[in-house]
Protein backbone atom coordinates (compact mmCIF):
# COMPACT_ATOMS: atom_id res chain seq x y z
CA UNK A 1 0.00 0.00 0.00
CA UNK A 2 2.93 2.33 0.99
CA UNK A 3 4.15 1.64 -2.76
CA UNK A 4 0.84 2.71 -4.15
CA UNK A 5 0.89 5.79 -2.23
CA UNK A 6 4.64 6.60 -3.29
CA UNK A 7 3.60 6.12 -7.12
CA UNK A 8 0.81 8.30 -6.81
CA UNK A 9 3.00 10.78 -5.19
CA UNK A 10 5.49 10.82 -8.50
CA UNK A 11 2.70 10.82 -10.75
CA UNK A 12 1.30 13.59 -9.75
CA UNK A 13 4.60 15.81 -9.40
CA UNK A 14 6.21 14.49 -12.46
CA UNK A 15 5.79 17.57 -14.54
CA UNK A 16 7.22 19.78 -11.65
CA UNK A 17 10.87 18.51 -11.99
CA UNK A 18 13.69 20.48 -12.53
CA UNK A 19 15.23 18.64 -15.37
CA UNK A 20 17.02 21.77 -17.99
CA UNK A 21 20.45 21.09 -17.85
CA UNK A 22 22.76 23.72 -16.96
CA UNK A 23 24.57 25.80 -19.72
CA UNK A 24 28.09 24.40 -21.37
CA UNK A 25 31.09 25.03 -18.76
CA UNK A 26 29.21 25.64 -16.08
CA UNK A 27 30.74 23.11 -13.64
CA UNK A 28 33.84 24.58 -14.65
CA UNK A 29 32.65 28.52 -13.80
CA UNK A 30 31.63 27.10 -10.69
CA UNK A 31 34.95 25.14 -9.54
CA UNK A 32 36.90 28.15 -10.67
CA UNK A 33 34.71 30.12 -8.23
CA UNK A 34 35.51 27.93 -5.41
CA UNK A 35 38.94 27.89 -5.98
CA UNK A 36 39.16 31.72 -6.01
CA UNK A 37 37.25 32.17 -2.45
CA UNK A 38 39.43 29.38 -1.03
CA UNK A 39 43.16 31.11 -2.36
CA UNK A 40 41.92 35.18 -1.22
CA UNK A 41 40.68 35.51 1.99
CA UNK A 42 37.39 37.71 2.16
CA UNK A 43 38.64 41.30 3.30
CA UNK A 44 36.05 43.78 4.55
CA UNK A 45 36.01 47.17 5.65
CA UNK A 46 34.77 46.73 9.09
CA UNK A 47 35.68 45.47 12.21
CA UNK A 48 33.34 42.36 12.38
CA UNK A 49 34.05 41.28 8.96
CA UNK A 50 37.80 40.80 9.36
CA UNK A 51 39.22 37.58 10.00
CA UNK A 52 41.04 39.02 13.74
CA UNK A 53 38.03 39.91 15.68
CA UNK A 54 37.96 36.55 17.22
CA UNK A 55 41.48 36.15 18.50
CA UNK A 56 41.05 40.20 19.49
CA UNK A 57 37.08 39.16 21.48
CA UNK A 58 38.71 36.53 23.19
CA UNK A 59 41.81 38.72 24.51
CA UNK A 60 39.37 41.98 25.41
CA UNK A 61 37.08 38.75 27.55
CA UNK A 62 40.08 37.42 29.19
CA UNK A 63 41.01 40.71 30.14
CA UNK A 64 37.97 41.88 31.60
CA UNK A 65 37.43 38.44 33.98
CA UNK A 66 41.09 39.42 35.01
CA UNK A 67 40.42 42.84 36.53
CA UNK A 68 36.96 41.52 38.01
CA UNK A 69 38.75 38.69 39.64
CA UNK A 70 41.32 41.36 40.69
CA UNK A 71 38.60 43.58 42.30
CA UNK A 72 36.65 40.98 44.25
CA UNK A 73 39.62 39.99 45.60
CA UNK A 74 41.40 43.02 46.50
CA UNK A 75 38.27 43.96 47.89
CA UNK A 76 38.24 40.96 50.54
CA UNK A 77 40.94 42.77 52.48
CA UNK A 78 39.78 43.45 56.22
CA UNK A 79 39.07 47.06 57.49
CA UNK A 80 41.34 48.44 59.82
CA UNK A 81 40.47 47.96 63.75
CA UNK A 82 40.87 51.03 66.03
CA UNK A 83 40.13 51.83 69.91
CA UNK A 84 36.77 52.79 68.67
CA UNK A 85 36.33 49.05 67.11
CA UNK A 86 37.03 47.56 70.70
CA UNK A 87 34.45 48.18 72.98
CA UNK A 88 32.22 51.26 73.56
CA UNK A 89 34.36 52.67 76.46
CA UNK A 90 37.97 52.56 74.26
CA UNK A 91 35.54 54.76 71.75
CA UNK A 92 35.13 57.33 74.49
CA UNK A 93 38.73 57.31 75.12
CA UNK A 94 39.30 57.32 71.42
CA UNK A 95 36.86 60.51 70.97
CA UNK A 96 38.39 62.53 74.16
CA UNK A 97 42.13 61.69 73.04
CA UNK A 98 41.30 63.27 69.37
CA UNK A 99 39.23 65.96 70.72
CA UNK A 100 42.03 66.76 73.34
CA UNK A 101 44.83 66.29 70.12
CA UNK A 102 42.78 68.73 67.87
CA UNK A 103 42.45 71.20 70.81
CA UNK A 104 46.30 71.43 71.57
CA UNK A 105 46.88 71.59 67.91
CA UNK A 106 44.65 74.64 67.37
CA UNK A 107 46.18 76.04 70.67
CA UNK A 108 49.63 75.17 68.79
CA UNK A 109 48.98 77.17 65.45
CA UNK A 110 47.43 80.13 67.04
CA UNK A 111 51.14 80.49 68.76
CA UNK A 112 52.97 80.66 65.09
CA UNK A 113 55.18 83.16 64.49
CA UNK A 114 58.11 83.93 62.70
CA UNK A 115 60.21 83.08 66.12
CA UNK A 116 57.40 80.41 66.56
CA UNK A 117 57.09 78.75 63.13
CA UNK A 118 60.12 76.04 63.12
CA UNK A 119 59.05 74.72 67.05
CA UNK A 120 55.61 74.30 65.15
CA UNK A 121 56.57 72.56 61.90
CA UNK A 122 59.01 70.49 64.05
CA UNK A 123 55.82 69.23 66.57
CA UNK A 124 53.80 68.91 63.71
CA UNK A 125 56.36 66.44 62.21
CA UNK A 126 56.92 64.25 65.12
CA UNK A 127 53.27 64.34 65.40
CA UNK A 128 53.10 62.88 62.00
CA UNK A 129 55.44 60.14 62.90
CA UNK A 130 52.98 59.35 66.08
CA UNK A 131 50.31 59.07 63.76
CA UNK A 132 52.27 56.57 61.65
CA UNK A 133 53.06 54.37 64.55
CA UNK A 134 49.56 54.82 65.32
CA UNK A 135 48.71 53.49 62.29
CA UNK A 136 50.67 50.81 62.44
CA UNK A 137 49.56 49.57 65.95
CA UNK A 138 46.21 49.26 63.75
CA UNK A 139 47.11 46.48 61.76
CA UNK A 140 48.53 44.86 64.77
CA UNK A 141 45.27 45.47 66.42
CA UNK A 142 43.42 43.79 63.75
CA UNK A 143 45.93 41.02 62.81
CA UNK A 144 46.15 40.29 67.06
CA UNK A 145 42.53 40.47 67.82
CA UNK A 146 42.12 43.27 70.60
CA UNK A 147 45.56 41.54 72.73
CA UNK A 148 45.35 44.39 75.16
CA UNK A 149 49.23 45.00 74.93
CA UNK A 150 48.51 46.85 71.47
CA UNK A 151 45.10 48.43 73.09
CA UNK A 152 48.03 49.90 75.67
CA UNK A 153 50.10 50.95 72.96
CA UNK A 154 47.55 52.51 71.32
CA UNK A 155 46.21 54.33 73.92
CA UNK A 156 50.50 55.46 75.21
CA UNK A 157 50.55 56.65 71.38
CA UNK A 158 47.84 59.23 72.09
CA UNK A 159 49.10 60.42 75.45
CA UNK A 160 52.53 60.40 73.50
CA UNK A 161 50.85 63.15 71.10
CA UNK A 162 49.66 65.05 73.96
CA UNK A 163 52.65 64.97 75.54
CA UNK A 164 54.76 66.97 72.27
CA UNK A 165 51.81 69.17 71.93
CA UNK A 166 51.78 70.03 75.19
CA UNK A 167 55.76 70.42 75.76
CA UNK A 168 55.66 72.17 72.85
CA UNK A 169 53.40 75.06 73.98
CA UNK A 170 54.98 75.37 77.07
CA UNK A 171 58.85 76.21 74.98
CA UNK A 172 56.82 78.44 73.20
CA UNK A 173 55.71 80.17 76.72
CA UNK A 174 59.22 80.26 77.73
CA UNK A 175 60.60 81.97 74.57
CA UNK A 176 57.58 84.68 74.70
CA UNK A 177 58.34 85.41 77.95
CA UNK A 178 62.31 85.13 77.48
CA UNK A 179 61.58 87.85 74.67
CA UNK A 180 59.16 89.80 76.69
CA UNK A 181 62.21 90.08 79.30
CA UNK A 182 64.60 90.94 76.52
CA UNK A 183 62.59 93.49 75.47
CA UNK A 184 61.80 95.21 79.13
CA UNK A 185 65.79 94.87 79.54
CA UNK A 186 66.51 96.98 76.44
CA UNK A 187 63.71 99.76 76.92
CA UNK A 188 64.91 100.28 80.72
CA UNK A 189 68.51 100.49 80.04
Amino acid sequence: MEKDTINKLFDQLENDFDIAEPRFGHEQRFLTKLKQEKEAPKVSGSFFGNLFWKPALAVAATLVICFSLLTVFQNNDPELLDLANVSPEMSETQSFFMATINKEIAALESERSPVTAELIDDAMKELKILEEVYENLKVQLTDSGNDKRVIYAMINNFQNRIDVLNTVLEHIEKVKTFKNNQNENTTTI
